[in-house]
């Protein structure tokens, strides 16, 4: 039988990439909102040096003049370039990346990301409620006096401090697509869960959010609940709700209550439904599984298909994985000396993987797959042959 369509995966992935999916006009708006336009005539644009942020995580362990060389190769220089135009230097290079700054890259990212899946989408939606996870990870940084004074260092077990620099990555991703959508960036030393309260505002009616127990605190489950999407999050086995009614499926509708805080006791309790199980995976005493929701009716989520759900949970290191293993290389270090160009590398990085990532949607959706069926490591591969061919205009 003729599949749905023919179009391969290098047909979709083709020229243009980042001026598709981060069109020039959006690129120099950005510029402007930000301050960042030239003040003066200078031939590395703070257009160009964008989409130069952006392509740098395609070619993470290349030279600057290696990644530039592979954004420019076979344009034609018709929009005000000489023909005796010559590479930039890496001290031009450089100095290009500091005058534009971090900020124009995250508000790129943040005007473009958005979940990708539709209602046909396999492995992205529950009960008529799209699946997104949160999640954090951290990022070595080049040891510098600057980034360990800003960004600081992990402790070890031995009360030793790491080698390296870290900033910690807290990020919203779709299950279904890996698409991360949102994105805070902070210190090693700020938790995942303060990082977690910048992101709860991307939440909408119709997700339905899935986290670890680490990120779990009253508090933080109120903020998340008033915008509207309902909530799956594992927590302690310690934490004990109070008891209100034991449902058909075995899961039980409870009230819960600040834990700390300074009149905790006057607050209002609020009503989850709370899933207990286990894994039987052949080990004698199996890990103990408890999990919150706001789906309080067993009618529209039973709990069995909840605790499936919530493995999809991993989606989201894998993810991660896509990010740091894949995309970076096997680079353990990010490029950048200093705490801006650190934070304009990283969201270059999350920028270029939305990329990828919405190309393979739009190649998955032509040929009828699942998004997850699709090569990471082939679509990076191809993205990064297709980049030299880019026709963004260097004006």
């Amino acid at each position: 039988m003729k599949p749905v369509s023919d179009r391969r995966l290098s047909d979709v992935v083709s020229v243009g990439l980042l001026t598709r999916v981060f069109p020039a006009s959006l690129v120099d708006e950005v510029i402007a909102e930000c301050g960042r336009r030239e003040q003066r005539s200078r031939s590395l644009t703070a257009r160009v040096t964008a989409y130069f942020s952006i392509g740098m995580a395609l070619n993470s362990q290349g030279s600057y003049e290696e990644v530039f060389e592979q954004l420019t190769d076979g344009l034609s220089w018709s929009s005000g370039w000489s023909q005796s135009w010559s590479p930039p230097t890496k001290s031009a290079i450089f100095q290009a990346r500091s005058r534009l700054g971090y900020e124009p890259v995250r508000e790129l990212f943040r005007r473009v990301a958005r979940p990708l899946a539709d209602a046909e989408t396999p492995g992205s939606w529950l009960a008529g409620r799209r699946l997104v996870a949160l999640d954090g990870t951290c990022l070595d940084l080049p040891d510098t006096p600057a980034n360990a004074e800003h960004f600081g260092r992990p402790g070890s077990s031995r009360g030793e401090q790491s080698a390296f620099p870290q900033a910690r990555l807290v990020a919203l991703a779709e299950c279904g697509t890996h698409a991360v959508f949102d994105a805070a960036i902070g210190p090693c030393r700020t938790s995942e869960r303060e990082l977690a309260h910048d992101l709860m505002d991307t939440l909408a009616p119709g997700m339905l959010l899935l986290a670890d127990r680490g990120i779990y605190g009253f508090d933080m489950w109120t903020r998340a609940a008033a915008t509207g999407a309902d909530l799956l999050w594992r927590v302690k086995s310690t934490l004990s709700p109070r008891h209100l009614e034991t449902l058909d499926d075995g899961s039980w509708l409870a009230q819960i209550i600040p834990t700390s805080g300074e009149n905790r006791r006057q607050r209002t309790p609020l009503t989850v439904r709370v899933i207990d199980y286990t894994l039987d995976d052949g080990r004698e005493n199996p890990e103990q599984y408890r999990l919150l929701t706001t789906i309080l009716d067993p009618s529209d989520a039973p709990a069995e298909e909840l605790a499936f759900a919530y493995a999809q949970r991993w989606e989201i290191e894998n993810t991660f994985d896509e990010l740091k293993t894949h995309q970076r290389g096997p680079r353990a270090v990010l490029r950048s000396k200093s705490p801006p160009l650190v934070l304009q590398e990283i969201w270059g990085h999350l920028c270029c993987h939305y990329a990828i990532r919405t190309l393979m949607r739009d190649a998955a959706t032509a040929g009828s797959h699942d998004p997850d069926r699709i090569s990471f490591v082939a679509a990076l591969r191809i993205t990064r042959r297709s980049l030299s061919h880019s026709s963004f205009s260097p004006s």
